[in-house]
Parts: C-alpha cells; structure tokens; sequence
C-alpha cells in the first residue's frame, strides 16, 4: 500500500522537525517547506494527501495560501497550526477552506489523530454507496455526485462543509449535540474545540438560508446544538425501477 503524503509547511525548524519526525514514525511520507509560495512550487512533484499549515509563514501566510488552494479547487484536506491567543486567526482558516486547526503548543500525537481522522473519513467517501438524494423544498443534496443545488442553481461548499451537511441530512430531524457533530463529521474521539462547527454551521448558512439569521433548514436548539428541518428524502434507488 502506498503511503500517503503529507506536506509540512512551517518556517520554525524545530516545530517541522518535531512533525516530521512524529508522522513518519507514524507511517507517512512526509516533505517540509518553510514559505507559503513553496506550497505551490511542490503541488504537482509531490501531490500531497494532507497539508500541514501554519498561520504565520514568509511570502504568503496560510489564510492566503489556504483560499488560494481553494480558488483553484483543490479539495486538499488542510489542518491549520496556529497561536493559542489567535481565535480570530482559527476562524479566519475555516473561513477560507481549512478543515481542522490545531493551536500552539500541541501534542504530535493529537495531530496523528487528527490527520488519521481526516483520512478515515476520505477513504470512506468513495464507497459509501449514499445514492439517497435528500430533497428539502428548494434545497437538494446528492452526496454520490458531491453536488448541493438551490432551485437548480450549484451551490459552491468546501468539503468539510459539504460532509457536514450531509451527516446532518442522514440525521434529519435529531437534534445532534455540538459534540456529536465533532465526533461524526471531525471523528474526533475527545474533546474538541466546538468552535469548529459553530464556524461551518454559520457557513452552510450563508450558503443555503435565504436568510442566515431566520434559517429554514438548519435550526439552533438552544444549549444542544442543531437540527436540520425538512420533508423526507428521495431515494433514488427506489425511482429507478418505476
């Protein structure tokens, strides 16, 4: 089996040593550049499966190299390393397409959970056989073809925000604790930083609700978490016979 491969983006030599040597150990392949423009200059040579990125780098910092990423479409799963004092800074990296962050000081085991989690879930995609397409009024998820439509038109999600909204359509009605969101979209076994779903909640708004602020689809249940509301789902396995 071939190893996957991991880039290291950090212009702290002791972090990207203490990284690289935690996630080879690990089993990965693993590659260390210290400068946002570096990112772009590997892509192609080395096709990384995951990127580690810190905040703060020379050149191009990571929110700029994390749209950038994202502008050209590259759905390159990205966990963000940045400063414990930075909240604006973390929300800012899920803002432009990072799906998990990490803050400073960390322990590399965490991060191998973390990048092991994101891989689970990757690996599971493919053959998750989901050939249900979940129909809400004007809102249709087809998680085979990875597409989200509004009355037709293509709505543009990052995955993660497209993984969570399909975890919330297989859960329609229930209302999921912030935790269980962690555990079923991030896989993450303990206790994270919930900010995190907050975050992408808010973005699946802005995408989907004709009114973020009085949405129809996903609702607040107050000291829980969030449902999403709607009529039932089409199963088009079961149209295709008729």
């Amino acid at each position: 089996m071939l190893k996957k491969k991991i880039l290291i983006v950090d212009d702290e030599p002791s972090i990207s040593m203490l990284i690289e040597f935690n996630l080879k150990l690990a089993g990965y392949e693993v590659r260390c550049v210290h400068d946002g423009e570096a990112v772009f200059e590997h892509l192609k040579p080395f096709r990384p499966d995951l990127i580690v990125l810190d905040l703060m780098l020379p050149k191009m910092d990571g929110i700029q190299v994390c749209r950038e990423l994202r502008r050209q479409n590259n759905a390159v799963p990205i966990v963000m390393l940045t400063a414990l004092q930075d909240v604006t800074d973390k929300i800012s990296g899920l803002d432009n397409g990072a799906d998990d962050y990490m803050t400073k000081p960390f322990s590399p085991q965490e991060l191998i959970s973390r990048i092991q989690a994101i891989f689970r879930r990757v690996q599971a995609l493919p053959g998750s056989n989901d050939t249900v397409v979940y129909e809400y009024g004007r809102l249709k998820v087809y998680p085979e073809q990875r597409e989200v439509r509004i009355e037709g038109k293509l709505i543009e999600l990052t995955p993660k925000e497209f993984e969570l909204l399909v975890f919330l359509c297989r859960h329609r009605g229930k209302v999921l604790s912030r935790q269980q969101l962690l555990h079923g979209v991030w896989d993450y076994h303990f206790l994270g930083d919930t900010r995190i779903v907050d975050v992408h909640i808010s973005h699946l708004r802005d995408k989907i609700e004709k009114n973020a602020r009085t949405p129809e689809y996903i609702i607040t249940v107050r000291n829980v978490g969030y449902k999403l509301t709607g009529p039932h789902a089409i199963d088009t396995t079961s149209l295709a016979g008729m």
